[in-house]
């Protein structure tokens, strides 16, 4: 399967030569397909995905797209991308177009992500959060993300003792850009657990 996948991104190259020099990298049990950085098409099992966009949607009118899906963690996740069916690659103008717009979506939700590089625009990050996280040295986005909730939580606890369940709960929302109180009762309850073993380790404490 994977040499049907390396045909198929030779394939796409070839077709979309316009967009620029494609780079692709090992994604999801895929491969996702770059230009300058920017992901906008996924290859996998021997298919190409382009990202989901206002163009593809018109195309497809009348019949539901096809979604990639991934395993992740024992269950199967949709991703945003949408599936090349044979006839499109017998319309190469316009899989070139569609392609271009799925670069160009994404091109224009990666400049939103940069611009919100501050830990203050994340959900959640109180100016008290965000002074206890830079006081950890964790001070962008990038490492908040990197770190994860319990080990920048972690991190904030060597600088306030007090750092408690809030601020846990603060933080895994931020990481996933949600209101702490909608993040999946699932995750609340894993974080629940956790917060608690790790208490016990220490005098536990309920506050921010």
């Amino acid at each position: 399967m994977k040499s049907v996948s390396y045909d198929k991104i030779n394939k796409s190259r070839e077709y979309l030569k316009p967009l620029g020099q494609i780079d692709c990298r090992a994604l999801f049990g895929g491969y996702s397909l770059a230009v300058d950085n920017t992901v906008f098409a996924m290859v996998c099992d021997g298919e190409l995905y382009l990202r989901a966009n206002e163009a593809c949607a018109e195309y497809s009118t009348g019949k539901p797209p096809v979604l990639l899906s991934v395993p992740k963690r024992g269950r199967t996740v949709l991703l945003n991308y949408v599936l090349v069916e044979e006839p499109l690659w017998q319309e190469p103008a316009t899989l070139l177009h569609l392609s271009t717009q799925a670069l160009r979506a994404a091109q224009r939700e990666k400049r939103a992500r940069e611009s919100a590089k501050r830990l203050k625009d994340l959900p959640n990050i109180t100016f008290q959060l965000e002074v206890q996280l830079c006081a950890a040295n964790i001070r962008d986005v990038e490492t908040l993300q990197a770190y994860g909730p319990r080990k920048a939580w972690l991190h904030i606890r060597k600088v306030n003792k007090h750092a408690g369940l809030r601020a846990l709960m603060a933080l895994a929302g931020a990481v996933e850009g949600l209101h702490a109180a909608a993040l999946p009762s699932q995750t609340r309850n894993e974080l629940y657990e956790w917060y608690h073993r790790m208490a016990r380790r220490t005098e536990p404490h309920s506050g921010d």
